[in-house]
């Protein structure tokens, strides 16, 4: 894996970083491999686990982070992307971006000499996939499940289907009509599936799409820059919310996730989230994991 644009980079390499982050998280690995070496971090949008994940994890294992807000860059002023790379390939190791667009960091990851990490665009966010699937292993031992995704069919989901369909999990995406995800990685999330054996779907149901789910995942119904729709979506998926009711009509030991943040009282409930069935809070911490076996990856050689 030389870049993580999109999970089908780290395809060949989910269980190797699923390793990777458990040993790192037990203390079995405890050196300081990225000695020396220099993550740059820009930052698009605002961001409170991808940044403090990437820049904590990165020096425990012995690097240096940078933090650069696209304001604080010539980016911000007009300087090409392509431009950006070539000179920040000059002085990191490394470069994690948070972009508005998925293009964006696909032409960084062209004209750029260093690894390039996708830390979330509008098309995917395969870090948090990482985090995901980690908590998942942990808290139910493989991924022989039912994981329910429900809500909008967002970068998010996007990955997880990915992620699922890589994995052998089967998946269901529960959202209104028109709110599907993305109908080419569905699609190569179908293909991957005949491979592992997952079954991958969408149901427009939700009270159908929980019936036998061992997890129930949902995003925020406002990703950032859909605020100008807050008042159709929220209208949209009110019947999509993760309360105590369609908690109950999955698995009676079905764990719940959410990726923060969180609106509470729209996609989930304030109960629900501080349950004993609730895994968001280590999820949350699991993105430090995730992200530092993604680092040791592309950096240790």
């Amino acid at each position: 894996m030389e870049n993580l644009l999109s999970m089908t980079d780290a395809k060949e390499e989910v269980q190797n970083i699923l390793d990777i982050a458990s040993r790192l998280k037990s203390g079995e690995i405890n050196d300081k491999p990225l000695t020396d070496k220099y993550l740059g971090m820009i930052f698009e949008k605002s961001s409170t686990r991808t940044r403090v994940s990437f820049e904590v994890g990165m020096q425990q294992l012995g690097g240096t982070p940078l933090y650069l807000s696209s304001n604080d860059l010539q980016i911000g002023r007009g300087e090409p992307i392509s431009d950006t790379a070539r000179v920040l390939s000059r002085f990191l190791d490394c470069i994690m971006i948070r972009a508005k667009r998925h293009d964006t960091v696909a032409e960084l990851i062209e004209h750029a000499d260093i690894p390039i990490i996708n830390g979330l665009t509008d098309k995917e966010h395969p870090c948090q996939t990482f985090a995901d699937l980690l908590t998942i292993k942990e808290y139910l031992g493989d991924f022989n499940k039912k994981f329910v995704f429900v809500g909008d069919g967002n970068n998010v989901c996007n990955s997880l289907l990915l992620g699922a369909a890589y994995t052998g999990m089967d998946m269901t995406v529960a959202c209104p009509e028109g709110y599907e995800p993305n109908a080419e990685i569905y699609k190569l999330a179908l293909e991957e599936a005949k491979e592992t054996g997952s079954v991958i779907t969408v149901e427009h149901d939700v009270h159908k799409a929980v019936e036998n789910a061992d997890i129930l995942y949902t995003d925020v119904w406002v990703s950032m820059g859909d605020e100008e729709e807050a008042e159709e979506r929220q209208r949209v998926f009110k019947d999509y919310q993760i309360n105590a009711q369609l908690l109950s009509e999955a698995n009676s030991n079905a764990i719940v996730m959410h990726c923060l943040p969180a609106i509470r009282g729209q996609e989930i409930t304030d109960d629900v989230m501080t349950s004993p069935q609730s895994a968001i809070w280590d999820q949350a911490e699991n993105r430090l994991h995730a992200q530092k076996a993604i680092l040791y990856l592309l950096l240790k050689e």
